[in-house]
């Protein structure tokens, strides 16, 4: 009779930096479409209203999934999640693959949203659960990974329309395989939550904030939703914008144009790393609002120089905003919490992604594209000045006079 011989796990360190790889792999699927947009727009004969549903239509799938499994592996551990959201994540790629019309991207772009779904909570959790309590690295990968990961998914993608004959079958075989492969690397991961009661209740739709981290939440709300929406826009239509209004063609400048801001947001989440999450947050959206109203003045101008700048600078400031909100909102949260909330983070910031894109792209089509982007600009910039009033505010009324010293960055579900 044959014995059943466990497969080894990794230590905490391993597991952890194994579990940012298989973020960042996601975040880079997902990623992907951005360059390809314009590539699939003049394969199937659709416009920028089209473009942003099907763009948008990830991030609702994506949202009603977290709402859905989003505290789930709370209940049913971490590993089952993470692999069956893998797997459905590689069934993604083989769905464009098999694209031949919008309809088929639409269906692709929901499977992809789903799985992204499944995987934003449950790896932030892998990886609080996984850092060192000596060198609590949580919130720095959960700030930097988003621009990171998505950075390398359009960098990517853009080279390859770039300089292959067939970019969209060679880059969706290549993830597909790779997904598959990282679904198998999960066996290696420790079991980092034992199984508890109500996971059946866990899946009522719901947006889990614990009582405790409440009022960190709603003060964060504004720079997350200012942060994400500016994101939509440059992930949705960055292209686009690129070409129409600056007359920049190139499939790869498009693509770079995202990597200024989404690469800077990651650095900047790196050079926040020491700064108390509070100082943070009003630091970062202060950074962010300015370099967006260059932003406007680009747009205005037509300067292609001014447009890049505005990115890079307005990418570091999303990325220490980002960190220091999410570090606010989950300091001292339950473990039991930590997928919830994160999931409840995770909702605000891809509503705030795909709604605004999607009503830039509709507008788009009657008003002009340059008009949308000035208009979704200025409002960016208003929601992170309230984030820096609301933060003042709120530091001033709970801090006694001379209280206000640095204090390190909590760490936070990555």
């Amino acid at each position: 009779m044959q014995t059943f011989v466990p497969t080894p796990t990794l230590s905490r360190t391993p597991a952890f930096w194994t579990a940012t790889g298989l973020l960042l792999l996601a975040l880079a699927a997902s990623g992907v479409p951005t360059p390809l947009y314009r590539v699939y727009s003049e394969r199937f004969d659709f416009g920028s209203g089209t473009l942003t549903v099907v763009f948008g239509i990830y991030a609702f799938a994506l949202l009603v999934t977290l709402l859905v499994v989003g505290g789930l592996s709370d209940h049913v551990g971490r590993r089952p999640v993470l692999a069956g959201g893998l797997l459905l994540m590689a069934s993604a790629m083989v769905v464009f693959l098999a694209a031949d019309g919008v309809g088929w991207l639409l269906a692709a772009r929901v499977v992809q949203g789903v799985s992204m779904g499944a995987l934003t909570g449950t790896l932030g959790a892998v990886l609080l659960d996984c850092q060192r309590a000596d060198r609590p690295l949580g919130a720095l990968v959960n700030s930097a990974s988003p621009g990171l990961g998505l950075s390398i998914g359009a960098v990517g993608a853009g080279l390859v329309v770039e300089y292959v004959a067939e970019p969209t079958d060679w880059v969706f075989t290549v993830l597909a395989i790779a997904l598959v492969l990282a679904a198998a690397t999960v066996l290696l991961l420790p079991e980092t939550s034992p199984r508890a009661p109500g996971a059946l209740a866990s899946l009522r739709p719901a947006v889990r904030v614990p009582r405790a981290q409440r009022p960190a939440f709603l003060l964060a709300l504004p720079v997350l939703v200012a942060a994400w929406a500016l994101a939509g826009l440059y992930l949705s239509l960055g292209p686009s914008l690129a070409a129409t209004v600056f007359g920049l063609e190139d499939h790869l400048v498009g693509s770079l144009l995202v990597l200024a801001m989404q690469g800077s947001a990651a650095l900047g989440a790196v050079l926040g790393r020491t700064v108390e999450p509070q100082r943070a947050m009003v630091g970062g959206a202060s950074v962010f609002a300015a370099a967006v109203v260059a932003t406007i003045v680009a747009l205005v101008t037509g300067s292609v120089a001014v447009l890049f700048v505005s990115a890079v600078v307005s990418g570091l400031g999303f990325g220490l905003a980002a960190l220091g909100a999410i570090s606010t909102t989950t300091a001292d949260v339950a473990p039991a919490d930590r997928a919830g909330l994160l999931s409840a983070s995770f909702v605000v910031g891809y509503l705030s992604f795909s709604l605004p894109a999607i009503v830039a792209g509709a507008a788009a089509t009657s008003v002009g594209l340059e008009a949308v982007a000035e208009v979704y600009a200025a409002v960016c910039v208003v929601l992170a000045l309230v984030a820096v009033v609301g933060v003042r505010r709120n530091r001033r009324r709970v801090r006694p006079a001379g209280a206000d010293v640095a204090e390190p960055a909590q760490p936070v579900a990555a």
